[in-house]
């Protein structure tokens, strides 16, 4: 079996496109998206619908709650972001599940972690220091699976807890490391186990720096842009 898990798009078509066509080469049996769909400022129309057709979340993100208005704040980027979709996204974003099982239940997936998508599951506090072993059994809402893999903090990880795997993939967009191409996840199982690729793929970041800038609020699409082109926030 192999599942191929994508997260934090950021609304960044450019990206999600490269990834969909490497993926794709790959030949999962299943897809899936662990949400941070359409907040941010490269063709997130575009992105929206490539994830509507090919990628359609699976879990609700920290900032799909934003877009759905769960949560307060950003109200200029929310506005921005929701005039380029069509008008039901936002509901249906705020609909999503915090967490799903599959494979059989041996997996888990969730955006932050399987109780809150603003919480990371292995870093903890604003110095985003590694989190306890009794942290990360509490944030695992109840799970004795296999594998738990989760998005949020825009950073590639594996740890081993308690005979647990659990996997942080790297973002499709916004990378926070420098390294600015898109992220994804492979996973496949193999004699009863999981092996775990964290795959890479370039993407043409000029062009995706330059549609923010051209299409975005101009604070918006600079920060964006600068962000994209660095491979780190601003």
């Amino acid at each position: 079996m192999r599942l191929a898990i994508l997260s934090d798009v950021h609304g960044n078509g450019f990206a999600l496109r490269a990834v969909l066509d490497d993926l794709r080469a790959a030949s999962p049996d299943a897809l899936y998206n662990l949400g941070d769909t359409v907040w941010g400022a490269s063709d997130p129309a575009t992105a929206w619908a490539l994830q509507a057709e090919f990628a359609p979340p699976t879990v609700r993100g920290n900032t799909d709650e934003r877009m759905a208005g769960m949560r307060a704040g950003k109200e200029e980027m929310r506005g921005w972001v929701a005039s380029q979709l069509p008008a039901e996204v936002a509901a249906q974003l705020g609909q999503l599940p915090t967490f799903v099982d599959v494979a059989g239940g041996e997996v888990r997936l969730a955006h932050g972690s399987p109780r809150d998508p603003w919480e990371a599951l292995m870093l903890s506090g604003e110095e985003e220091r590694p989190a306890t072993p009794a942290e990360m059994r509490e944030r695992l809402a109840g799970f004795a699976g296999a594998v738990c893999v989760v998005g949020h903090t825009h950073r590639e990880m594996v740890t081993v807890l308690n005979g647990l795997t659990l996997v942080n993939a790297g973002p499709v967009s916004r990378q926070k490391d420098g390294l600015p191409v898109a992220r994804w996840l492979l996973l496949t199982r193999h004699n009863a186990h999981w092996n775990i690729e964290f795959r890479r793929t370039p993407y043409d970041v000029q062009a995706a720096a330059a549609w923010a800038r051209a299409h975005a609020p101009a604070e918006i699409g600079e920060n964006e842009a600068a962000w994209l082109l660095a491979g780190q926030e601003p």
